[in-house]
């Protein structure tokens, strides 16, 4: 389950309570409930990172891929101009074409590469976007819980009294 998931889950739990009368506006939740969330959460946080990583080894094998083919396309290109160079008619033409070549390669690499992190650097953002968020919205979860808890505490202490 999702973290996002979950979070939805602490909200529905928090829409469910019911106020009690006269305790100025205090509420009850299924704290079980709660705590079991609350486990998942903390069971599912670090399935959320291993995807981010996971993200950003992709990354690294889309970057070392198009540096592979930038490479062999290059090779090609130099092995090809070789074969043309030994045509003594067509050496000027080969000498032309296989800049052209190469020059194509270096670009078609470079424009590989630049897609390649720009599309890495979008999914690790959306994902340090979400894991944010969804970090905020747990610590907020949880200091309201806390806060209701000590308050819960303290009046339970005033009664005793």
């Amino acid at each position: 389950m999702k973290i996002d998931m979950l979070i939805e889950d602490l909200q529905g739990v928090l829409d469910d309570a019911f106020t009690l009368p006269l305790s100025g506006g205090k509420t009850v939740v299924n704290t079980e409930r709660l705590r079991e969330i609350i486990d998942e959460m903390r069971t599912n946080m670090p399935i959320e990172v291993k995807q981010a990583k996971s993200i950003a080894a992709d990354r690294t094998n889309i970057i070392n891929n198009s540096k592979d083919e930038a490479e062999r396309i290059v090779q090609a290109a130099e092995e090809r101009a070789r074969a043309m160079v030994q045509q003594s008619e067509i050496v000027r033409q080969a000498q032309e074409k296989a800049k052209e070549i190469i020059f194509n390669a270096n670009n078609q690499a470079a424009q590989i590469k630049k897609a390649a992190n720009t599309y890495i650097d979008s999914i690790m953002k959306k994902a340090d976007d979400e894991l944010s968020k969804n970090l905020a919205d747990l610590k907020k979860t949880r200091s309201g819980l806390q806060a209701y808890q000590q308050k819960d505490a303290s009046q339970n202490k005033a009664k005793k009294q």
